[in-house]
């Protein structure tokens, strides 16, 4: 199918996409949630292409749904960039995780809590920050105060 072309009627998967579409602890399944949904152009899958370009906290996700969105023929703008924290409070959520573990816990052990106790967070910043995530919060361990 052509990037001109676009289905007319909801996919036969449209429950479980919607539902990838709001998975906050999976970027990859979202991006790829975006992907198929800017295949179909109905008012249904529109919206939810609208609500990844204005909601999503990962930046390829945003930006993949604007190409979709374009390529329906929606007239939209191009995501802005997110000034600040991803998630709210994100470095105060990180002190309390640090603070938990033993005084001389490794960065593995922290990135190891991090993902098990906060997964959402874990996985938009490693979306959001893509091979440079690890050295991003180990830079982040290292300078929290607990």
């Amino acid at each position: 199918m052509s990037s001109n072309e676009s289905k007319q009627a909801l996919p036969d998967n449209f429950e479980t996409l919607k539902k990838s579409i709001n998975r906050s602890s999976n970027w990859r399944e979202r991006l790829d949630a975006v992907e198929e949904l800017g295949e179909w152009k109905t008012r249904e899958t529109i919206e939810l292409l609208k609500h990844s370009l204005k909601g999503d906290p990962v930046t390829t996700i945003r930006e993949a749904a604007y190409r979709k969105l374009q390529a329906l023929g929606e007239k939209v703008s191009q995501p802005e960039p997110i000034q600040g924290d991803l998630i709210k409070d994100t470095k105060k959520v990180l002190v309390r995780i640090k603070k938990s573990l033993p005084a001389d816990h490794s960065y593995h052990d922290f990135k190891e809590k991090v993902k098990k106790m906060r997964i959402d967070l874990y996985d938009t910043y490693e979306g959001e920050k893509g091979v440079e995530f690890d050295k991003w919060l180990e830079n982040l361990w290292v300078t929290l105060r607990t």
